[in-house]
């Protein structure tokens, strides 16, 4: 365990001993709340305005325009909010607007939420919502990208037409009409036939070679901007491995996970030992977190921190019955919901949590996305298909298939060896 955190929990591993003794009155227990983290503050704004502004944004959105804007958002009815907050590898949200959605998310209760952030792409908007889907509100911020009214608009402008199709409630179809024309293919004229000099025969060819790379540029562009769309093969293997979440590298996962586990403990450290039943069982998440990450190979290990810490924040919150990550990938998020799910080639069946375009994607029979890890002979597979007692995340799903607390959860399943004696096969 690194240095940062051993005197953390050798100190609260000394504070709850004492208090299950009694010998810590709860006056004594009592401390100064911890620093509101970037998420919470601004949640916490949120919770004021439905538009957060940050001070980078200032010049883009004066305040009479995000006036403008939380007065166009009240008359929608619709759980709206505007969080435009510049994301950039290794801020707090890992560059990540996802990860960014989910913090703001959390931070609000779990509640119905249409969310407008920026995008990791150049300085594009993107479309978060829980329930997903209700208001097709990824694809209606998505949309506004694409038009050719919105071409030369400023971030005031282009949040405000994004707030009016979401309460038109028609995105996916404005996405597929602006969007059209980024799959054609260049015309040919076979029927005429080729100049006698060079340039005749190359120029069909270059064209050609051209417009190749061109559609090529918008597929891609528009598979990195529509994310949960179909995908054909069993799995949905994440380009870099988790293109879903797009935290960048594995070296960036790793710096969020150091800095989740050191927010864990410090809010632990802050919590009134009397009044957090969940007490126990957050401190024990929280050492289970820091065992895993200073024995993670990769990004399975990584995301197994984040399920951890997420644990012991539900612990600490008194929701024992919160939905844990995403059991297809965890670094998707926090899961909407539960949903009875056959793998591919069995019988039987699971009871998973999962995230909102997992969700589509089971209930359309479609592949989800999934977080992969390498099987004994090399060959990269979901990590769910890896023998249980070869992996912790195999065996509990992330929290899905053992919940947090029960005897074979993963903070216990760590905490008995479970996790270094994997770590040695």
């Amino acid at each position: 365990m690194s240095s940062d955190r051993k005197p953390l929990l050798a100190a609260l591993l000394t504070a709850l001993a004492l208090t299950v003794l009694g010998a810590l009155p709860a006056t004594a227990a009592a401390a100064t709340a911890a620093a509101p983290s970037p998420g919470q503050k601004i949640a916490d704004a949120l919770r004021v305005s439905p538009v957060y502004v940050d001070p980078a944004y200032a010049g883009a959105v004066p305040p009479q325009r995000q006036k403008e804007l939380v007065a166009r958002i009240g008359r929608t009815g619709l759980p709206i909010k505007a969080a435009l907050v510049p994301l950039v590898k290794g801020d707090a949200f890992g560059g990540d607007p996802q990860i960014l959605a989910d913090i703001i998310h959390e931070q609000l209760g779990h509640g119905d939420l249409v969310l407008i952030t920026m995008s990791d792409f150049t300085d594009s908007l993107s479309g978060h919502e829980w329930p997903s889907d209700t208001h097709q509100a990824r694809d209606a911020v998505s949309a506004v990208e694409f038009m050719d009214s919105m071409k030369d608009a400023g971030l005031a402008d282009r949040v405000d037409k994004a707030v009016d199709l979401i309460a038109e409630g028609d995105g996916s179809a404005v996405y597929d009409r602006e969007t059209a024309d980024l799959g054609g293919g260049a015309s040919s004229d076979g029927d005429k036939p080729a100049s006698s000099d060079g340039g005749g025969v190359w120029l069909p060819v270059m064209i050609g070679l051209v417009a190749l790379v061109l559609c090529a540029g918008g597929a891609l562009y528009l598979a990195r901007r529509r994310r949960g769309r179909a995908h054909g093969s069993p799995f949905a293997f994440p380009q870099a491995v988790f293109a879903a979440a797009r935290a960048a590298d594995e070296g960036e996962l790793r710096r969020r996970a150091d800095a989740e586990v050191l927010a864990l403990g410090e809010a632990v450290e802050a919590a009134d030992v009397a009044a957090v039943p969940g007490l126990g069982q957050a401190l024990d998440a929280y050492a289970a977190a820091g065992k895993v990450l200073d024995g993670a190979r990769g990004l399975p290990d990584l995301a197994g921190v984040l399920a951890l810490v997420t644990a012991g924040r539900d612990a600490l919150a008194g929701r024992p019955d919160a939905l844990p990550l995403c059991f297809f990938d965890p670094l998707h998020g926090r899961a909407e919901r539960r949903v009875d799910w056959r793998p591919m080639g069995r019988r039987d069946r699971l009871d998973v949590a999962a995230c909102g375009a997992c969700l589509q994607a089971v209930r359309a029979k479609r592949a989800p996305e999934v977080l992969t890890d390498i099987r004994a002979d090399g060959v990269r597979v979901p990590y769910f298909e890896l023998p249980p007692g070869d992996s912790v995340w195999a065996a509990t799903g992330y929290g899905s298939l053992e919940p947090s607390g029960s005897p074979d959860g993963m903070a216990e399943r760590v905490t008995r060896g479970d996790f270094t004696r994997s770590r040695r096969s």
